[in-house]
């Protein structure tokens, strides 16, 4: 029998995740708070899994059994018989907390509570619940498709069962995993590409280069795939900022401190790719 997934929260990481796990053969229940919202969810998959069928890299067959395995409805008591649950919800702590308290009392006694935060520490949320042993971070990244790390995250009371058991849900799903053996906020990953966004953001800000010449500068001389700028515009202006918050109010460290810039550019709504403006026009 097939194990069932539960995943909270349809955007694009939920989806991203339900999509992997599906195709991987879990069960899987997608849950938000709207029709609307669950509809352009299971509409992204489709759509994903056809373009992965049209470059021939899925057969036409597996991708409509892995998408009849995806069920979607807005009551979160949908999960309360899922074997593993991970929450991918907007990241505001509060908000975390509340789903994973609510959980927690929905759910059978074995089942892993995980979330798909970037940046918020994996302690503060397990907090809220009675099994903080069982709760754990699985950082995917964005498209979840295509990215092949998971960033695995253990709070102050994860269990070494926990640990092994999102190590072996991620690897199962196609995913790398790193682990973060310490629940710092922003863990390794965010830390790294805020300081290096916040930094570029500083140097594009002064004048001292563009954002061409930024992006160039470490795609050219670091080898990376993408410069720090696109990468914003990418994942979200708002998002990074709002991320860059969270470890800076956590940690009080300046280099994590967002400039002036980013955030007059989520006041303006200059949010990247989704809003056709961010550091460049698309």
């Amino acid at each position: 029998m097939a194990k069932k997934l539960a995943v909270i929260g349809a955007g694009l990481m939920g989806s991203g995740i339900a999509q992997v796990s599906a195709q991987a053969g879990w069960e899987v229940v997608l849950r938000d708070v709207t029709d609307e919202a669950l509809r352009r969810g299971t509409d992204g998959i489709k759509a994903s899994y056809d373009k992965f069928v049209s470059k021939g890299k899925l057969e036409a067959a597996d991708a409509e059994a892995a998408f009849a395995r995806i069920s979607t409805t807005t009551d979160l008591d949908a999960a309360a018989d899922a074997d593993f649950v991970v929450e991918a919800v907007f990241e505001d702590v509060d908000t975390k907390r509340e789903i994973f308290r609510t959980l927690d009392g929905l759910v059978k006694d074995g089942t892993i509570l995980a979330s798909n935060t970037s940046a918020i520490p994996i302690t503060k949320i397990a907090a809220a619940t009675r099994r903080p042993e069982r709760v754990v971070g699985t950082h995917f990244f964005s498209p979840v498709p295509m990215m092949q790390l998971c960033e695995l995250v253990r709070g102050h009371k994860t269990s070494d069962e926990t640990l092994a058991a999102a190590r072996e849900f991620a690897e199962g799903v196609g995913k790398t995993c790193i682990v973060v053996n310490r629940d710092v906020a922003g863990f390794v990953t965010t830390r790294l590409i805020s300081a290096l966004v916040v930094e570029a953001a500083k140097l594009y800000e002064s004048g001292v280069a563009t954002a061409e010449d930024i992006d160039i500068a470490c795609k050219l001389g670091f080898g990376h795939a993408m410069g720090p700028l696109a990468t914003a515009d990418l994942t979200g202006v708002d998002i990074l900022t709002h991320a860059t918050d969270n470890i800076y109010t956590e940690c009080q460290d300046e280099k994590f401190a967002p400039p002036e810039l980013m955030r007059r550019m989520v006041d303006a709504g200059d949010l990247g790719r989704k809003s056709g403006q961010g550091f460049y026009r698309y």
